[in-house]
């Protein structure tokens, strides 16, 4: 591999756009993000100024460039990871119909229920490996063809947010096989457009981008544009792959027995297989890195938004005292909550806020706390939302287990390893060893590290376990183990039970809030 030069790799969030300049090595030379609003004015809308977004990776790119001081010629590629599941309507003159509709929104959850509930629903994830859920961007053409045909007729393109920004960088439609693995509408034995799925959809391929390979490069940025980024315009750029497929390519997590638990604002839990393959149950996604490496998992709703919840409603007093201080509020809370016994007392917290995925793909699933008696205070109550947040991640864990078998390794990466208690409670609830790498960036580096295999720099993708640095391993304490075993399955047969009643109060907030 050349040593020589610098490689960018850029994170389009939901929250934010993370630029990472790395060295050849893997190294983090510097790092800037920039963040943008989510549009919720109901429980069930979650949209995004597509423009902010455009502008915010410009913005973005040329700031880390200025502030790492390197020339513009030492700059080899620029690679993207991006979110998934978004859809945008573009009109025939290149510009937005609406807004990007995120991941989030649950808008065509009637029109995903009903697609699941069918026969038609069932061949779909299997041909497709992506669950029937209202984040699914088949879902969400299906509900603007019926409630917005307006929108609908006048659509020349569908596409997702990192799609804009290429249009708008390179003025092609072009999505990778990563994107397209999770719209719902892509074979993936055919690595094209399924046409089953675009008759449910009610559009022809014509209205989608072109399919290419998540190492297709692209060129022809112009002077204009290169200059706001403070780039070269001759800068290759590679279009990379989704952001949860590259985490785990950052994490090191991509040889089989390997699985990958990321928790950021949502969550995650992959495994890598050397073809595609999706769950007889329904519970697990199947998506493409490259044609010999399909990402096997289950993406959770409720990640580090759940503790983000929990700090608004229960740390009042410490956000201002933190505020005071100088402190993390998160680290406060964390304090508070590693005063309590592991188990909480026999407080258990599902946490499903925001509805869930896997592994109940029920966007109508709602959080409660069970067995909250008089003696639980707000320790309590925080340290079983952490908890929580872990159970629901084992309980993901326990589907991809039935297709891939038991992993030999746990790689965990995220906002979350940030806090030891809640690393700890990992390995605890897990029984298994838990591996940290020493760098966060494990998206940002997953787009770097394909972007060599895609100028053939490397030969393998495998070269990133010389990339990740140092590593930290937590082991299970054999004590707080046997406590969670007797409470997770505690959590998971209240979860089965709710599940009838989850759709009564969901339809109930959504007549009184909406």
């Amino acid at each position: 591999m050349k040593h020589s030069g610098y490689m960018m790799g850029i994170d389009i969030g939901t929250t934010s756009t993370k630029v990472v300049l790395f060295s050849k090595k893997g190294e983090v030379v510097h790092s800037c993000s920039k963040g943008y609003p989510l549009h919720s004015p109901t429980p069930s809308v979650a949209e995004q100024d597509p423009e902010e977004i455009y502008k915010a990776v410009i913005i973005a790119i040329g700031e880390v460039m200025i502030a790492s001081g390197i020339e513009k010629d030492e700059l080899s590629f620029i690679s993207f990871s991006s979110a998934m599941h978004s859809l945008i309507a573009m009109g025939k003159d290149g510009k937005p119909l609406t807004n990007s509709i995120t991941w989030a929104d649950n808008r065509s959850v009637a029109y995903a229920e009903q697609l699941k509930a069918s026969e038609q629903g069932t061949q779909l994830y299997h041909r497709t490996g992506t669950p029937i859920h209202p984040m699914s961007p088949i879902t969400k053409v299906m509900w603007l063809r019926k409630e917005h045909p307006e929108i609908f007729n006048k659509t020349d393109k569908f596409l997702g947010i990192k799609e804009y920004i290429i249009y708008k960088f390179f003025k092609e439609f072009v999505m990778d096989y990563s994107l397209a693995s999770a719209t719902g509408m892509f074979n993936l034995k055919n690595l094209a457009w399924d046409e089953e799925a675009l008759t449910i959809a009610g559009i022809g391929s014509d209205k989608l981008p072109m399919l290419v390979p998540t190492t297709h490069i692209l060129s022809g940025l112009s002077q204009e544009l290169a200059a706001k980024m403070n780039i070269d315009a001759s800068t290759p750029f590679v279009i990379g792959a989704s952001d949860g497929v590259l985490a785990n390519l950052g994490q090191n997590a991509i040889k089989p027995g390997v699985l990958a638990v990321t928790i950021g604002t949502s969550g995650a839990v992959r495994t890598v297989n050397d073809r595609p393959l999706t769950d007889p149950k329904g519970r697990t996604f199947c998506y493409a890195l490259t044609e010999n490496h399909w990402v096997i998992g289950g993406p959770v709703n409720n990640g580090g938004i759940t503790f983000r919840w929990a700090r608004d409603q229960f740390g009042r007093v410490e956000i201002e005292r933190a505020k005071a201080s100088g402190q993390d509020p998160y680290e406060i809370l964390t304090e508070m909550a590693s005063n309590i016994a592991p188990g909480s007392d026999g407080l258990i917290f599902h946490p499903y806020m925001a509805g869930e995925r896997a592994p109940l793909w029920s966007a109508d699933a709602r959080g409660s706390f069970f067995g909250l008696a008089l003696h639980h205070t707000r320790d309590h109550m925080v340290r079983a939302v952490l908890e929580g947040v872990m159970y629901n991640l084992y309980s993901v864990l326990l589907a991809v287990r039935e297709l891939t078998g038991a992993p030999e390794k746990i790689h965990a990466s995220g906002g979350f390893v940030r806090s030891k208690l809640w690393r700890q409670i990992m390995a605890d609830v897990f029984n298994q060893n838990v591996t940290i790498p020493e760098s966060f960036e494990s998206s940002s580096l997953g787009a770097a590290v394909l972007g060599l295999y895609a100028l053939g720099e490397i030969e393998s993708l495998d070269e990133v376990e010389n990339m990740i640095g140092h590593t930290n391993e937590l082991v299970p304490i054999e004590e707080n183990v046997k406590v969670y075993e007797e409470l997770m399955s505690i959590y998971l047969s209240v979860s089965r039970q709710l599940e009838g009643d989850y759709k009564r109060i969901a339809d109930y907030q959504r007549r009184h809030l909406e």
